[in-house]
């Protein structure tokens, strides 16, 4: 193994590579504007240390095996019993802050146990990023991984500081002196709302706060989510939209009784049913992203890390020195150049929005010149927006690829894509024009204006130079502000106990208990949102 020393991702090349084009993991390629890489990735796991099965290093060893080029350790805040082997701790453990009878906050085993392992590991992993972050007990509603980076990590006690002030599970009240943090709050939803100012105040470039299983114990609503996104919008900007435990008999672990607590294609309601409540934040205009992770606890009920599940973000190299830092991965994360793939039924995806407005090619070139324009002003990417005269046309081209056969042993093709559309019309407020009257558009979690728009089959994708699968679709006469985002499945509609007439996934109940062999039938990806704003 290579043990050079370090912890960005390397790239082969790449000091020539950024003077022309960058390609990246999952092999799509993209201009000099561009530069960096795609980089496959899991922010949602468990070891030893709390309720999972494994060690650290079994974990990472099968997540780079399945093809991961960065993880994050983040799993439960509270107290834990165990230690990092998986055993009691040791008689003459010294436990800080007056825990509960043998077990250990976790400010404590983040700080001093689980951040030198990730730590050790990086110098183990010199072409991986390895993050250490925690599995957030957000008070009063439910999970949400969390995690700092880069010199802002101070050692692991940064990530301690924030379970101990913030987490809901944690009652400690002795910590203090250990972490120079004080202030404690009891549990609360504007608890909730301060822990995410805290990563914003502190660390609003080196930090993530995103919502894991939104939808299984029904905790959090749309005024919940929008509440976060606006006090911590540089934190705040996404969730799990596809869970994991997509091994589970109830699959993604969801087994509540409400339809809305139950997954769809292994999707959560919230993004899975058209003009849901993801459409909702984004037809506010809200960078609100969705993303897939493992919640990997053992192999039992869990497929591991990058087994079944990748989140793909492309991840600028903005210095182009040959490496991608974490600050920088935190930048793609953000910038929601992303998608979320199940059974790596793709393993590259670019999709962008063209701006057509009557001026050809060259005229906008000279227009763009003239005004030092920037180039996403007339070609924007997932998370970008397109900015558009009034009455311009729009020309979307997703281009994708497969892999030849899964973790699975399976052969992947996507049967068909469908294109997303809905209205952009603006942030809701919490309060009416008075500022002190709730307003009840704010607990509003649909978006009527959302619909497919276009279905493209296997007999309308044509094949490149590149072996990407390509497809356009030009929509004439924009006036409006609107968004687009993309889904696509292996399966036809009209699937039984799959898909309805239209395409849209069933509620996965309908197959029975989930088994490792349904959920890789089942294959879906989910893009996210490229935004057009219209000239008046």
């Amino acid at each position: 193994m290579n043990k050079r020393q370090g912890n960005g991702l390397r790239m082969v090349g790449a000091a020539a590579l950024c003077a022309a084009v960058i390609a990246g993991s999952g092999g799509a390629a993209f201009a000099e504007h561009q530069r960096g890489r795609w980089l496959a990735g899991d922010f949602h796991n468990h070891t030893f240390l709390t309720d999972g099965s494994n060690l650290q290093s079994e974990v990472l060893e099968h997540a780079f095996q399945f093809g991961l080029d960065w993880i994050a350790n983040s799993e439960h805040g509270g107290a834990y019993n165990r230690n990092t082997q998986g055993l009691a701790w040791p008689a003459d453990t010294e436990f800080l802050g007056n825990p509960p009878a043998g077990k250990m906050w976790r400010w404590q085993s983040l700080w001093q146990y689980s951040f030198p392992i990730i730590s050790a590991a990086r110098s183990s992993w010199p072409d991986k990023l390895i993050v250490q972050g925690y599995e957030w007990n957000v008070p009063t509603h439910e999970h949400a991984s969390v995690a700092i980076v880069g010199p802002a990590e101070q050692g692991g006690k940064a990530i301690a500081q924030h379970e101990y002030l913030f987490d809901g599970s944690d009652s400690g009240t002795t910590s203090d002196g250990y972490l120079g943090v004080s202030g404690k709050l009891a549990n609360s939803h504007e608890k909730a709302v301060a822990g995410a100012v805290w990563l914003e105040d502190n660390f609003p470039k080196a930090s993530y706060f995103l919502l894991n299983h939104p939808s299984r114990a029904l905790k959090y609503t749309i005024a919940d989510i929008r509440d976060f996104n606006n006090a911590a919008p540089d934190v705040a900007f996404g969730f799990e939209g596809i869970p994991g435990h997509q091994k589970e008999s109830a699959r993604g672990g969801y087994s509540g009784s409400s339809e809305l607590a139950r997954t769809y294609g292994g999707a959560d309601y919230m993004i899975a049913r058209v003009g849901g409540l993801w459409d909702a934040l984004l037809g506010e205009g809200r960078h609100f992203y969705t993303f897939v992770d493992s919640d990997f606890h053992s192999t039992g009920g869990d497929f591991w890390p990058g087994e079944y599940a990748k989140s793909y973000t492309f991840a600028p190299d903005e210095d182009c020195d040959g490496s991608i830092s974490p600050r920088e991965l935190l930048d793609g994360l953000r910038s929601g150049n992303s998608f979320a793939v199940h059974g790596d039924l793709i393993n590259a995806l670019q999709f962008t929005a063209r701006a057509n407005d009557g001026r050809s090619f060259a005229e906008q070139e000279r227009h763009r010149e003239k005004r030092r324009l920037r180039v996403h002003e007339r070609e924007a990417a997932m998370g970008g927006e397109l900015q558009l005269n009034k009455g311009g046309d729009v020309t979307l081209k997703i281009r994708f690829r497969s892999p030849a056969m899964n973790n699975n042993g399976d052969p992947v093709a996507v049967d068909h894509i469908d294109l997303i559309a809905g209205a952009v019309t603006g942030k809701v407020g919490r309060y009416l024009a008075d500022g002190v009257t709730l307003n009840p558009a704010y607990d509003k979690d649909t978006n009527e204006s959302t619909k497919v728009i276009a279905t493209f089959t296997r007999g309308d994708f044509e094949k490149d130079d590149d072996g990407f699968l390509t497809v356009t679709y030009r929509l004439k006469n924009v006036k409006n502000a609107m968004y687009f985002r993309l889904r696509g499945t292996n399966l036809p509609p009209n699937t039984p106990n799959e898909t309805d007439a239209a395409g849209n996934p069933l509620i996965d109940d309908l197959v029975g208990p989930n088994t490792a062999a349904k959920a890789y039938a089942d294959l879906w990806f989910y893009s996210n949102p490229i935004f057009v704003t219209v000239s008046r």
